[in-house]
């Protein structure tokens, strides 16, 4: 390949959003509203828009879900225990012995991933209108950084 082609490339930085299929939009709103605590960016009918500060998740209403056992999205969060607790409190079950893995009632499989042990960064002007300024990295995930060159 020459390298007018890999400069003419565009670099994948993140992700903007997460599009999820669900037959009703109150019902998929309930259904994680009992272990997330979220705002919307905005709503239809059809539509729900869970707001992750510079990213979002977005509910679709679709007639019909199909399960999808593979497929699935890491979804981060600031206390991997209190929400492990929460699912097991709702009778959620862990599909997966080495990551917390579940399904959603539409068939969407989850993984729930801690903030601190992941090279995924927030900037500081992020998690403080999020208002987790205070979310830190453990030490493997600080020199996961800094071996990339991406040290806090």
């Amino acid at each position: 390949m020459s390298k007018m082609s890999e400069a003419a490339k565009a670099r994948a930085v993140g992700i903007n959003h997460v599009a999820l299929e669900v037959r009703d939009i109150d019902e998929a709103l309930a259904f994680y509203g009992q272990f997330l605590e979220f705002s919307l960016r905005g709503r239809s009918d059809t539509m729900a828009f869970i707001d992750l500060g510079d990213q979002f998740i977005a509910l679709s209403a679709v007639p019909e879900v199909t399960d999808d056992h593979e497929r699935h999205f890491g979804l981060v969060v600031n206390d991997k225990g209190l929400l492990g607790r929460r699912l097991k409190e709702m009778d959620i079950e862990i599909v997966s012995d080495r990551f917390m893995d579940f399904y959603d009632p539409w068939g969407n499989r989850i993984e729930i991933v801690g903030y601190d042990n992941i090279q995924f960064s927030k900037t500081d002007g992020v998690l403080r209108g999020m208002a987790l300024s205070v979310l830190q990295k453990n030490e493997k995930a600080k020199q996961e950084l800094a071996d990339e060159g991406m040290a806090p």
